[in-house]
């Protein structure tokens, strides 16, 4: 539609033009100055209010070539006159304007495998629009103390800064209605996590290419069978918790365990599927330069394959060695009303400083799920303060099977999850642990570890 490609070109002017300082002046603007802009909107454009004066909300019969006539002289006056506290306000009105518009979208997004950004005008403007899908655990003012930027004043828009997101590629997945029915009715999403296993199927081949030393993962694909019907295990004891989601741990997973989780899960009786998490994180796997997590639907359907983008790199003996893994730039973010905007930060994903932040501006994420294979928890739980103050909640799962000789002390706990809670609540329940069995120190690893947490709307 025409309107989010105007609306496009009124951000990017505002984001062009005006610095930081700006944006907390806007913030705020005193009574007079606040009666003028409403005063010469108002006048200018009276299609865009009631007659109590209050917003009024657009439908496609509103956007009448004669409103958006009216809409672009009044637009170019501004320019003209530089004013941008109404240019900002007239963005605000929009916004709000707009939110019919946006459910409608919403719908429209909801019927593809994946969605881009409403404005087809991306390019020239630096700036892609999307609707906002609201979350529970978002405070109303969120961002508002920590970035001095445009999106502070949206609450309907989605807004996303090319300069932000860089070389990265978006999908974004709008997950239908009632796809986490329990989240709907509860509002508790219920996670499930698990260590897997204290044994790993894979060697690590070390090779040099261009002077530099890489690996690459090798697997036994004798022992596929095993680990698939082990997963597909820990899947039904995640159903039988009621859990939404279920995440299992990186480098873990094979060529076949894709389809065959898909293939169970397509067999099941229509009653039992139902009963199944609604998102199911696959353990990735490594493969001709890709570690990749494939993300499926309790009907077997394969939503996504979240690929690898920060490379590992570790010390053998003195010598420096990086996973040989090819960066594709593209990232999936999950968009669903009540819970906001999630994403799957693969390991090094989520340690890489920069990519975590580029991530969390652009998109706005509410949650990050963090598969990972790693010798210790330090420095994710160093990095989850990161995401605290934007409200976005984290769950990181690592496995057994990365523990070396030497590091035993580190695998205490095998997971957190890191949540946004009330400042009611007990302090304690920011970070919950999931503490490794017994089993892991002394030889007996039943295999039976599986975690869960709600993370509830504050």
């Amino acid at each position: 539609m025409e309107i989010y490609n105007i609306i496009a070109e009124l951000c990017s002017e505002i984001i062009h033009f005006c610095e930081e300082d700006f944006f907390i002046r806007f913030s705020c603007v005193c009574t007079d100055e606040k009666n003028r802009i409403d005063g010469i909107i108002k006048e200018k454009i009276p299609g865009l209010f009631e007659k109590d004066h209050q917003v009024h909300i657009l439908t496609e019969a509103d956007l009448t070539d004669e409103f958006y006539e009216t809409l672009m002289d009044f637009i170019k006056t501004l320019a003209e006159e530089q004013d941008y506290f109404a240019t900002v306000r007239l963005i605000q009105i929009l916004d709000k304007a707009v939110q019919d518009l946006l459910r409608e979208m919403v719908k429209s997004f909801q019927d593809e495998e994946y969605s881009l950004v409403m404005n087809n005008n991306r390019e020239q403007t630096g700036v892609g629009l999307l609707p906002r899908c609201g979350c529970d655990w978002e405070r109303k003012g969120r961002l508002a103390h920590h970035y001095n930027r445009l999106d502070n004043f949206l609450f309907n828009l989605l807004l996303m800064e090319n300069s932000i997101l860089g070389e990265l590629i978006d999908k974004h997945i709008f997950l239908k209605d009632h796809f986490f029915e329990r989240y709907d009715e509860t509002k508790k999403l219920r996670i499930a996590a698990t260590a897997l296993k204290n044994s790993k199927d894979f060697s690590i081949a070390n090779i040099n290419h261009e002077g530099v030393n890489y690996f690459q993962i090798l697997y036994d694909e004798e022992k596929e069978l095993v680990d698939n019907e082990l997963v597909w295990q820990k899947i039904c004891d995640a159903a039988d918790e009621q859990a939404d989601i279920v995440v299992f741990p990186e480098m873990l997973g094979n060529r076949r365990m894709e389809s065959f989780v898909s293939g169970r899960l397509e067999e099941l009786p229509e009653a039992e599927r139902e009963k199944m998490p609604s998102l199911i994180v696959l353990p990735s796997y490594w493969y001709k330069g890709k570690n990749t997590a494939s993300v499926l639907d309790k009907y077997g359907n394969v939503l996504c394959r979240q690929n690898k983008q920060n490379p590992f790199r570790f010390e053998y003996d003195g010598v420096g060695c990086l996973e040989g893994i090819y960066t594709s730039f593209m990232v999936n973010i999950f968009h669903y009303e009540g819970i906001g905007r999630f994403a799957i930060l693969i390991c090094k994903d989520f340690l890489t400083t920069k990519y975590l932040e580029q991530l969390m501006r652009c998109f706005k994420l509410t949650l990050i799920l963090v598969p990972s294979f790693s010798t210790g928890s330090y420095d994710f739980v160093q990095s989850f303060d990161l995401c605290a103050h934007d409200d976005c909640n984290v769950v990181w799962i690592n496995t057994c099977a990365a523990m070396e000789k030497g590091k035993e002390s580190n695998f205490e706990y095998v997971g957190y999850v890191r949540k946004r809670i009330a400042r009611s609540d007990d302090e304690s329940q920011k970070l919950c642990h999931m503490k490794s069995c017994e089993g892991l120190r002394n030889g007996t690893c039943r295999r039976d570890c599986l975690y869960i947490e709600d993370i509830c709307a504050v």
